[in-house]
């Protein structure tokens, strides 16, 4: 592993539990990671911690097979030629887009200086602009000549901390599709931090979800949708929502039995016996329930999210269950309506039943 994070945690005196508990997790070289969950889950600090910027209270953080932090070690920030772009750029207002990025380059002939210089303006599309500062940029930019001034000194490792939450929606995603095919064509490994599903998605060769310090499950974005690791990765990453099922064997076959009816044919279907008396809860994503008015389960429309392309409507079943469902947006159905809707899942995701608390 290029960038390899074993049991690191990070502790603060005034804190009752650790901000960074126990992680684990590797980057190859020219990987690209990102990690995302809720605010104050420590995605931030593990981002900090890896730039020598917090101590590890315990473990260690190894980069290019040397270890930079462990409970006795620990690299200065500035030793450990990591880049890092912050999500409000920092960029010096009162020098031009080519200062800016060839700030860091001090040391190098400036012949060496002024060629990287044009090399990474190039590489982030900004060649014509060298000479304009950043005023007179967009948001979108801007944030490529932070990108373009991170990576002018050759780091091996980048680390860029919501690089896009200044920007609109629109812009972020595009942006993040910029980003990852700059760094791919720089060969450059990258630790990402959002709050962004959608931008980790777009970024992330593997992904991490972290909640109350932990990293719950770190892996590609499919596994993470469909694979879900830990109740919490299942119920944070996408729409949907938990109902109780029971699993039964019938004629040799595994079902799953649900208030959408029973799931048949389901891929990687655990055993009956793995839940006490089969009862378990099932999650039933919004992808998962089809629009359909023949079906013979209706259900009440009590939220609609319009989307463009679909709606993202909340329905209250029979029984009184809620479920989700993408729908195409031509289906303008009211809040109140009744509609038809079925199941249609490939992946089942099961879990425990959560104990009650009296």
């Amino acid at each position: 592993m290029f960038l390899d994070v074993a049991q690191l945690s990070v502790s603060y005196p005034d804190r009752s539990h650790p901000s960074v508990d126990s992680v684990s997790l590797g980057l190859h070289a020219g990987e690209m990671g990102v990690l995302i969950g809720p605010s104050g889950c420590g995605k931030t600090t593990l981002l900090r911690a890896v730039a020598g910027l917090e101590r590890a209270s315990a473990g260690e953080i190894g980069l290019a097979q040397s270890v930079v932090s462990s409970g006795s070690v620990h690299v200065a920030p500035e030793a450990r030629r990591i880049g890092m772009v912050f999500q409000d750029y920092a960029l010096f207002p009162h020098l031009s887009v080519w200062d800016n990025v060839r700030f860091g380059l001090h040391k190098l002939p400036r012949p060496e200086r002024e060629a990287r210089v044009r090399e990474v303006l190039a590489l982030v599309g900004l060649a014509s602009s060298a000479q304009r500062y950043p005023h007179e940029l967009s948001g979108g930019q801007q944030q490529r000549v932070a990108l373009a001034r991170a990576l002018a000194p050759k780091p091996q490792l980048l680390l860029l901390d919501e690089p896009f939450s200044n920007l609109d929606v629109e812009l972020r995603e595009r942006l993040a599709l910029e980003v990852r095919g700059i760094l791919k064509e720089a060969q450059t490994t990258a630790l990402f931090v959002t709050h962004d599903q959608m931008e980790a998605f777009a970024i992330g060769d593997v992904i991490g979800v972290m909640s109350e310090g932990r990293l719950h499950q770190w892996d590609d974005a499919y596994t993470l949708y469909h694979r879900p690791a830990t109740r919490f990765v299942a119920e944070f990453i996408g729409h949907g929502v938990f109902t109780p099922a029971a699993l039964r064997e019938e004629n040799e076959q595994i079902v799953v039995r649900t208030p959408m009816g029973d799931l048949v044919d389901v891929a990687e279907c655990p055993l009956p016996g793995t839940f006490v008396n089969g009862e378990c809860d099932v999650l039933l994503r919004a992808d998962d329930i089809v629009h359909d008015d023949d079906a013979p389960v209706k259900a009440e429309i009590i939220r609609k999210s319009f989307r463009g392309s679909e709606f993202l409507y909340t329905l209250r079943l029979q029984t009184g269950e809620s479920v989700m469902a993408h729908v195409p947006s031509h289906h303008d159905h009211k809040l109140g309506e009744w509609i038809g809707i079925r199941a249609q899942v490939d992946h089942v995701v099961l879990f425990d039943r959560p104990t009650r608390k009296d």
